[in-house]
């Protein structure tokens, strides 16, 4: 069996981009020893290719290599919350850039096409930005975004964690410290309470086969 996660740098986690086999420091670690302890005779080989920055458009520049290449049997989805930061956001090396929401889709559902021509199950994990005073300008287009995810996932995701309503439900007793430093990228807390969440959902997955 084949386990692919696909995303960002949520995802990506500082893995090194040099060893393939590399999983990074993120949810995908937690995830992967979950998955690794509940089935300790499978034999599952694992792949992180989350990059950093990633929007949606640089997820449909690589999806031959990154997801057909691989052709996964399960495959984890996290992307969109760069299509929406990245509006708001430059850099020294990056210029501030919309993904209109027609782009979004279009870009979306190109990768679930390819993901889902794999024969792949699908684990769609929702983008999420946490309560933080200079955020607060993305939270209407994120929102935006968020609706057509769930809308597509009723067509294409096996399973869909929906991760910005659960954190928003979290936030109502706690501060965003208490799961990531930034809004968006998770700590060690954060890390392990998504791996938690995949983990639980690959599982259901295999255990219906």
């Amino acid at each position: 069996m084949k386990i692919l996660y696909l995303g960002d740098s949520v995802t990506d986690s500082g893995r090194d981009k040099t060893n393939p086999a590399d999983l990074g420091n993120g949810y995908v670690k937690y995830a992967t020893e979950n998955i690794k302890n509940a089935c300790p005779d499978m034999d599952i080989s694992f792949y992180n290719r989350g990059i950093s920055g990633n929007r949606t458009e640089d997820v449909v520049v690589r999806l031959d290599s990154d997801v057909i290449a691989i052709d996964p049997d399960i495959t984890v989805l996290l992307i969109g919350i760069n299509d929406v930061w990245h509006h708001y956001t430059s850099t020294p090396t990056r210029a501030a850039v919309e993904t209109p929401t027609d782009r979004f889709e279009a870009n979306l559902r190109k990768i679930l096409d390819a993901i889902k021509s794999c024969n792949s199950k699908l684990v769609m994990l929702e983008p999420f930005a946490l309560p933080r005073e200079n955020l607060e300008i993305i939270l209407p287009e994120l929102d935006e975004k968020i609706r057509i995810e769930r809308r597509l996932a009723r067509e294409y995701a096996d399973i869909y964690i929906s991760l910005h309503g659960r954190f928003a439900e979290m936030m109502i007793s706690a501060d965003y410290t208490a799961l990531t430093a930034d809004g968006v990228h998770p700590n060690d807390g954060g890390k392990r309470l998504i791996g938690g969440m995949v983990s639980d959902a690959v599982l259901q997955l295999i255990q219906e086969d």
